[in-house]
């Protein structure tokens, strides 16, 4: 390709596995990085060659580009997409999408009222084993699907200290705070969106290394009543002292079900009622020949090599096909708020002894906008300063 799409980095540490996955593929260049700490973007820059460094986002926003990548801390991702996109730029954005609904409101109008692209980059939908329990949901192999749960378990006390922003930000709040990497690929499944969320906490156990008490209790628990009546239960623990477990999940319908693996060689497992006339275990991988969709049929070698089992190539591929052939994004700004809100109003449950809390829906706040003044002032309606 001679005209290559142009890509300029926000955020310069996360976003060192974008440019590794931006240079893989041929249709684009990553010509610009900017980072408020002038030596990490000149670490970076040499690095992997970019020539163009920034302090000022608005400065970078201004050169010649065609995507932004926003990667820098989450309270700058909706604001710093807004003013892409205002800036006539495709935008991929780092989870999650907003961190209060205003915040949401705004970045919803901002897709709206723009020609280009917006995707947030859940990269946890892409991985191998998530992608095929979409496809096999997608074709009705678990019937009616009912029940799922996503947890995500990562001890993050001394990441807190390294990257100060998430002391505030991920511990620093009390509720599902991090709620996409659990509940985007169960929701893809579901093919369906939360109504409603009961927050429930573990209480308190650790302390910063100051001797505070962090604000996020220990283990978190969202349980979601979707649209159709499914439940979902999230689980996020980023406090626990407990080996590393990073991911579980699993789906439950009519016809079969799916769990994860649980570590210590266990492997992820289903049962299909259409494969097997017992109920009983087989490895998923057993499916894959009929089922696995084309995206990780033959991955290339970049995408064997990316983090994130290959999801950090896989979200970057797919929405730079998206611009190429002007489809629809892979994550779009509606599904970037599905996996998003239920988190922003689990704090209000959680602060309010776990009671059920109405998510708000985008889709129909598009529709009748007079709504968004009673929803924000009954709902999330935190502002983070």
């Amino acid at each position: 390709m001679t005209n290559k799409l142009k890509v300029g980095i926000v955020g310069a540490p996360r976003g060192q596995s974008f440019v590794r996955s931006f240079q893989a593929i041929e249709e684009t260049d990553v010509t610009a990085i900017c980072d408020l700490n002038i030596d990490t973007a000149e670490r970076v820059a040499n690095q992997f060659n970019i020539d163009q460094k920034y302090t000022d986002f608005e400065k970078m926003i201004q050169s010649d580009l065609d995507i932004v990548v926003v990667s820098t801390p989450m309270p700058l991702h909706a604001p710093q997409s807004t003013i892409a996109l205002q800036e006539d730029k495709h935008v991929i954005s780092e989870v999650p999408a907003a961190t209060d609904l205003q915040q949401c409101w705004k970045l919803v109008q901002s897709v709206e009222n723009s020609k280009n692209k917006y995707m947030m980059a859940e990269n946890y939908v892409y991985t191998k084993p998530n992608i095929l329990i979409r496809e096999l949901a997608k074709q009705g192999l678990f019937g009616d699907i009912y029940f799922g749960e996503g947890q995500y378990i990562h001890e993050l006390k001394a990441f807190n200290e390294i990257t100060k922003w998430r002391r505030k930000w991920q511990t620093g709040r009390n509720g599902c705070t991090y709620p996409t990497h659990s509940l985007g690929p169960v929701l893809q499944w579901f093919g369906d969106s939360v109504r409603s969320v009961s927050c429930f906490g573990s209480g308190h156990h650790y302390k910063d290394p100051s001797g505070h008490q962090y604000e996020n209790e220990d283990t978190i628990t969202m349980i979601c009543k979707t649209t159709r009546g499914g439940l979902i239960e999230i689980r996020v623990d980023m406090l626990s002292d407990r080996p590393h477990n990073l991911n579980y999940y699993s789906l439950q319908g009519t016809k079969g079900c799916y769990e994860a693996a649980r570590g210590l060689g266990d492997r992820p497992k289903i049962w299909l009622e259409e494969h097997s006339d017992q109920a009983v275990w087989q490895p998923l991988s057993d499916f894959e020949e009929q089922y696995m969709p084309e995206i990780w049929r033959n991955p290339p070698a970049e995408a064997l090599q990316a983090g994130h089992g290959g999801g950090d190539y896989f979200e970057v591929r797919e929405f730079v096909d998206s611009i190429i052939n002007n489809t629809k994004s892979p994550i779009d700004i509606y599904e970037s708020m599905d996996m998003t809100v239920p988190g922003l109003v689990s704090e209000v449950s959680i602060n309010r002894d776990s009671i059920p809390v109405e998510v708000p829906d985008f889709r129909l706040i598009k529709r009748f906008p007079e709504d968004l003044p009673k929803i924000l002032q009954n709902s999330a309606a935190i502002s983070w300063n």
